[in-house]
C-alpha cells in the first residue's frame, strides 16, 4: 500500500504538463488538515516495557509486534531472527523474513543470513562458538558458505557478497542498497554513492540538495560539512527504504536549521517536507496529521490562527492540587531524546536540569518543575566550556506525563515557540500575536557542529546556544480543579561567531512562569478604585472645609484648591495603599490556602498596575508627609510661664554706692528643661521605627518561610465520652424528633462510683485488656452513634418526658410540693429504665440494629432508610454529636466571626478595635449560650440550675 502510493506520487510529479490548479488540488489533499476533534496525546511507553517479541518504534514511540519467528534485538529498537532460524530478507524494524535452518547445519551465521554447521557449541544466540584467539570465518576465499564453519580469513570476493569489516574479524554481508542497486558490493557509475549508500541515478529523488546552514541571527549562510556528508544519504535512506534512523537525522538537521523552510530549495527542511508531502499513504502516527509514520514529528502545520487551537482549546485531563489525598504538586516531564544520528538515546526526565545549562544543586533544579513556583535561573558560560561539554548535540523531543482517573499512564506533547524560526523570511513567532506563530516540537541546547566548515574535527566557525528557555503554564479562566492547557516551551537561540574563544563566553537563562487570565481582577480592582477614590473626594472635601473654618476664611481662591489637592494627595495615598494591601492579600491567601488550583499568583507582566499603584500611593504618601512636616516646623510656639516672685531682696545699685529692695527674678531654668523636652518629643513615634524594621523582617523571613504546628491539642469531645465512660452515664440525644445522637457510657467494671484505689485497679485492667471493651456491640470500640428512632419509640419517650417536664422543670422546686417532687423524680427514674432497657433489646416492638451509614449518605448528611419498625442505630466514628455544640460548628462560627472583623474594621479602619470587638461579641454569645443551655439543660435532665456551671 505503502509502495503504490508512493509510486502514485512519483508518476504525478514526473507529469510536466500538470496544470496549477492540479498542483494546487494535490497540495490540499496531501497537507495535513487540522480536525476539532483532533487530540495530541496518547499512551505512554517505556522500550523496556515492550515484549521480548516486540520491539520499540523510535518514530512512533510505541510498542511494535516483531513478525513470526522474531524477537527483540539487544537494543530494543528492532527485530531479528530467533536462535535456529536465518533471514532471508531484512528491511528493518519487522519487516525481515526468517527461515528454520535444517537439522544438520543447526547454526546461524553471525551476519543470520545462512545456515551452518558449527565445528563447536552455539552460542545462546544460535551463532558457533570458537575458542579464545580464533576468528569465526563462515565462507571461504571466494565468499562461498562453507558447509562447516573455520577459521578462514575473509576473501573479497565480487560473488561472495561479503567483505571485511572495518577490525577485520570477521566476514559480513555488504550493504543490501549495493547488492539491489549494483548487484555487488561496488557502487558503481551511474548509480551514485553517497554516507555508505548505493542510489540509484534513475530514482525520482531531488539531487540538486543544499548542504546550507543557515545563521539568520547573523545573516550569514554558508556549507556545513555534516550537512555536505550526511544530509543526501539521511534524507535518500528516509526516502528510499523508510529507514527510521536515517528520517531522525534529517529531522535533526531541520531543527539544526531552525525549522527554516522554503519550498524553492531542496535543504534539510525542503527535503523533509518533500518526503513528508510524498508518504501519506503511510499514514500518520497516534492520529496525529503532523506526524507521518517513519518521521519525526517536527510541525504543527504552517496555517494561520492554527497557535491558538493548540495551546488553548484543550485543557489538560488532569488537574493540580496543593492538598489533599489526590495531591498533585509536580509537573512530570520527560523527553525522547536522540543523537545527532537519528539514534534513539532514552526517555529521560527533565528533572536534574536536562534544559538548564545553568549549574546548580539539584534540589535547586528540580524545584522549577514544582507545580506553582515561579523560576528564574541565569548565568554566563564561557564558550571555550560549551565546545567541550557539547561535542555534539542532543535532540529533546518533550511530553509532561500525566495520569488519567483510571490510573494509566499518557503523555501530552508539549509545543515549542522557536523565537529564530523564519516563515517567508519573517521572524514570526516574535510576533504580538499568537496568530501568526508557526509552533515546533524538537529541540536542542548547544549546536557546535553544524558550524563546522570543512572538517568536523576542526574549530567551528559558529556555535547556535539557547540562551533563553522559557516554560510557560497557562491555567484554564474559572477552573475549580487546576486545570491547565497545555505548556509551551518558548525559546531563543544566540549565534556566537568564533573568533578567540578563550575571551568569549555566553549568558543563558531558564525560567518557568505561571499565567491565569487576571482581567476580572483587574475590573474589581478598577470598581474599588472608583468607589475609594470617591470616598477619598468626600474626606479630603470635609478636610478643607475644617481647615477653612480653623483659619477663618470663607472664600475659596487657589491657596484652598492647592490646600484641597494636598488633603486629597493623602487620602488618595491610602486608597491606593488599601487596594494593594487587599490584592496582596488576596494573591497571598487564595493562592496558599487552595486545594485544587485555581489563582495563580501574576507574572511580572501582569503586576504592572500593581506596582503602578504601589508608585503612586508612596508618591502621594510622601506629597502629604512634606505637607505635615512644613505645617509643624512653620507653627507658632510660645512657652507660657506661670511663676510669680516670691518677696524682695536688697540689691546694690551700681554706680550709687548703695542698696536697696528689688523683686526676687524667677529663674529660666524650667523653661529651658521645657522647650528641650519639646524639642526631643518632635519626632517621637508611638511605634519605634527600629522595632517596626525588626518586626517586619521577622515576618517576611521567618513566618513566611516557616510552617509552625500546633501540638499536644486536648481533644474535649473524646475527653468527654471517656468521661461518660468513667461515670457509668450514657447520654441520649435528640437533635430533630426522630433523629439523635448517642453516647454509649456504660462502664465495663459495672460501677463507676466507688474508691480511688478500685478506680485505679479498674483503669489498670482496662490498661492491660483484662477486662470487656467500651463498645456497645460486643467486643468494639464504637461508642458514638446517630440514631433514627421508630414514630413508635418517639410516642413512648414522649409520654414519660411529658410527666417529667409538667411543672417546667427544676426551676420550680423549691415552690413545688412533694407531691410534684416525687413525681418527677418517678418519672426520671421511669424514663432512665426506659431507655436502659431499650439500648439493652428488653423491648422486641422498639427495637434497633446497628448499621454503617453509606458513603453517599455520610457525603449527602441525611439517611436513606427510614426507621419503620425498628430503630437504627448508625456507627458514628467523626463524633458528629458535637454538631449540637459550638465545637462542630467551628466553620460558621470561624467565618462568622472573620465576616464581623472585617465588616468593623472597614468600618472603623482598626483593626485592634475590630480584634476587641471580635472578642467581646464572642464573650457576649457565649453568655447567652451558657445561660439558655443551662436552663434548658436543667429543664431536660432535674438537674438544680444552681449547680451548673
Amino acid at each position: 500500500m505503502a509502495t503504490g502510493g508512493r509510486g502514485a506520487v512519483v508518476a504525478m510529479a514526473a507529469r510536466s504538463t500538470l496544470s496549477s490548479a492540479s498542483v494546487t488540488l494535490f497540495l490540499l489533499l496531501v497537507l495535513p488538515r487540522v480536525s476539532e476533534a483532533q487530540t495530541f496525546f496518547f499512551p505512554f511507553r517505556q522500550p523496556e516495557t515492550c515484549g521480548h517479541n516486540q520491539y520499540f518504534d523510535i518514530s512512533a514511540l510505541s510498542c511494535v509486534a516483531c513478525g513470526s519467528n522474531q524477537r527483540q534485538d539487544a537494543r530494543g529498537t528492532s527485530c531479528v531472527c530467533l536462535p535456529g532460524f536465518q533471514m532471508i530478507s531484512n528491511n528493518g524494524g519487522s519487516d525481515i523474513t526468517c527461515k528454520k535452518c535444517p537439522e544438520h547445519m543447526k547454526g546461524v551465521t553471525e551476519d543470520g543470513w545462512n545456515c551452518i554447521s558449527c565445528p563447536g557449541g552455539l552460542t545462546a544466540e544460535g551463532k558457533c562458538h570458537c575458542p579464545t584467539g580464533h576468528i569465526l570465518v563462515e565462507r571461504n576465499v571466494n565468499g562461498t558458505l562453507l558447509s562447516q564453519a573455520t577459521c578462514e580469513l575473509c576473501d573479497e570476493s565480487e560473488n561472495s557478497f561479503t567483505v571485511a569489516n572495518a577490525l577485520g574479524n570477521r566476514c559480513v554481508r555488504c550493504e543490501p542498497a549495493f547488492i539491489n542497486t549494483s548487484k555487488s558490493c561496488a557502487c558503481s557509475e551511474p548509480n551514485i554513492l553517497t554516507g555508505g549508500l548505493c542510489l540509484s541515478s534513475t530514482g525520482n529523488f531531488p539531487l540538486r540538495m543544499i548542504s546550507t546552514a543557515r545563521y539568520g541571527e547573523l545573516g550569514i549562510s554558508f556549507t556545513s560539512e555534516w550537512f555536505a556528508k550526511y544530509l543526501q544519504s539521511s534524507a535518500a535512506a528516509c526516502w528510499v527504504y523508510g529507514n527510521l534512523t536515517s528520517c531522525q537525522a534529517l529531522g535533526n538537521m531541520c531543527v539544526m536549521n531552525m525549522n527554516y523552510y522554503d519550498s524553492s530549495t531542496f535543504d534539510a527542511c525542503g527535503l523533509f517536507q518533500f518526503i513528508f508531502e510524498n508518504t501519506a499513504a503511510l499514514g500518520t502516527v497516534h492520529s496525529v496529521s503532523f506526524w507521518r509514520q517513519n518521521l519525526p514529528w517536527l510541525f504543527y502545520g504552517d496555517q494561520l490562527g492554527l497557535a491558538p487551537q493548540i495551546l488553548s482549546t484543550t485543557p489538560l485531563p488532569t488537574n493540580f492540587s496543593f492538598k489533599g489525598e489526590n495531591q498533585s504538586t509536580k509537573l512530570k516531564f520527560v523527553a525522547a531524546s536522540y543523537d545527532v544520528r537519528g539514534n534513539f538515546l532514552k526517555w529521560q526526565t527533565l528533572e536534574g536540569g536536562i534544559l538548564q545549562l545553568c549549574p546548580d544543586t539539584e534540589m535547586r533544579l528540580n524545584a522549577a518543575y514544582s507545580f506553582g513556583t515561579t523560576y528564574q535561573q541565569s548565568c554566563e558560560i564561557p564558550v571555550p566550556k560549551i565546545l567541550t561539554d557539547f561535542p555534539t548535540p542532543t535532540f529533546y523531543d518533550v511530553y509532561l506525563e500525566y495520569t488519567d482517573e483510571n490510573q494509566h499512564q499518557y503523555i501530552w506533547a508539549v509545543p515549542v515557540l522557536n523565537l529564530n524560526l523564519q516563515h517567508k523570511k519573517m521572524f514570526v513567532n516574535k510576533d504580538s500575536s499568537s496568530g501568526k506563530w508557526l509552533l515546533t516540537r524538537r529541540i536542542f541546547l548547544v549546536d557546535t557542529l553544524s558550524g563546522r566548515e570543512n572538517d568536523l574535527g576542526s574549530q567551528p566557525r559558529l556555535i547556535r546556544v539557547a540562551t533563553q528557555i522559557s516554560l510557560s503554564i497557562h491555567l484554564v479562566p474559572n477552573t475549580k480543579n487546576g486545570n491547565i492547557y497545555p505548556p509551551l516551551i518558548t525559546i531563543a537561540y544566540h549565534d556566537i561567531d568564533i573568533k578567540d574563544p578563550s575571551s568569549q563566553s555566553v549568558k543563558v537563562s531558564f525560567s518557568v512562569t505561571y499565567e491565569m487570565d487576571q482581567g476580572e481582577a483587574h475590573v474589581q480592582t478598577d470598581i474599588a478604585l472608583g468607589v475609594l477614590g470617591g470616598l477619598a473626594v468626600l474626606s479630603s472635601l470635609l478636610k478643607t472645609a475644617g481647615w477653612k473654618r480653623r483659619i477663618g476664611s470663607p472664600m475659596i481662591d487657589l491657596q484652598t484648591v492647592a490646600k484641597f489637592l494636598v488633603y486629597y494627595a493623602g487620602d488618595l495615598a491610602n486608597v491606593f495603599f488599601i487596594i494593594t494591601v487587599g490584592t496582596g492579600l488576596y494573591w497571598l491567601i487564595f493562592f496558599k490556602a487552595q486545594k485544587s488550583v485555581s489563582v495563580l499568583l501574576p507574572v511580572p507582566a501582569q503586576e504592572k498596575r500593581f506596582v503602578t499603584y504601589v508608585g503612586c500611593g508612596f508618591a502621594l504618601k510622601a506629597l502629604q508627609f512634606l505637607h505635615k512636616l512644613i505645617s509643624q516646623i512653620t507653627i507658632d510656639i510660645f512657652f507660657i510661664d506661670w511663676e510669680r516672685p516670691k518677696g524682695k531682696v536688697l540689691k546694690a545699685v551700681e554706680g550709687e554706692g548703695g542698696v536697696r529692695s528689688a523683686t526676687v527674678p524667677v529663674s529660666i531654668w524650667r523653661t529651658y528643661f521645657v522647650a528641650n523636652e519639646w524639642n526631643e518629643i518632635q519626632t517621637v513615634r508611638k511605634i519605634n521605627p527600629l522595632f517596626q524594621v525588626l518586626t517586619v523582617l521577622f515576618l517576611l523571613e521567618i513566618v513566611f518561610f516557616a510552617v509552625f504546628y500546633e501540638r499536644f491539642i486536648e481533644d474535649k469531645i473524646r475527653q468527654f465520652v471517656d468521661l461518660c465512660c468513667m461515670s457509668n452515664i450514657s447520654v441520649f440525644l435528640l437533635s430533630h424528633r426522630c433523629f439523635g445522637y448517642y453516647i454509649h457510657g456504660r462502664s465495663v467494671h459495672g460501677h463507676a462510683d466507688t474508691n480511688m484505689e478500685e478506680m485505679n485497679m479498674n483503669l489498670k485492667r482496662e490498661a492491660e485488656n483484662l477486662c470487656s471493651q467500651r463498645g456497645l456491640v460486643p467486643n468494639t470500640d464504637g461508642q458514638t452513634f446517630q440514631i433514627a428512632i421508630s414514630s413508635q419509640m418517639r410516642q413512648h419517650y414522649d409520654r414519660i418526658h411529658e410527666t417529667l417536664t409538667r411543672k417546667n422543670g427544676p426551676a420550680r422546686l423549691l415552690s413545688s410540693s412533694g407531691s410534684t417532687f416525687e413525681q418527677s423524680v418517678k418519672a426520671y427514674h421511669t424514663m432512665n429504665k426506659f431507655l436502659g432497657s431499650f439500648i439493652d433489646h428488653v423491648h422486641k416492638e422498639m427495637d434497633y440494629f446497628i448499621k454503617d451509614k453509606l458513603l453517599l449518605e455520610r457525603i449527602l448528611g441525611m439517611e436513606f432508610m427510614e426507621p419503620m419498625e425498628k430503630s437504627i442505630f448508625y456507627n458514628d466514628e467523626g463524633y458528629s454529636f458535637s454538631s449540637v455544640l459550638y465545637y462542630g460548628n467551628e466553620a460558621t462560627l470561624l467565618i462568622y466571626d472573620l465576616m464581623f472583623f472585617c465588616v468593623v474594621d472597614l468600618a472603623c479602619q482598626n483593626f485592634i478595635l475590630a480584634a476587641f470587638l471580635t472578642y467581646l461579641q464572642q464573650e457576649i454569645f457565649r453568655f447567652i449560650r451558657n445561660a439558655v443551655g443551662q436552663k434548658n439543660l436543667a429543664s431536660k435532665t432535674l438537674v438544680d440550675q444552681r449547680f451548673l456551671i
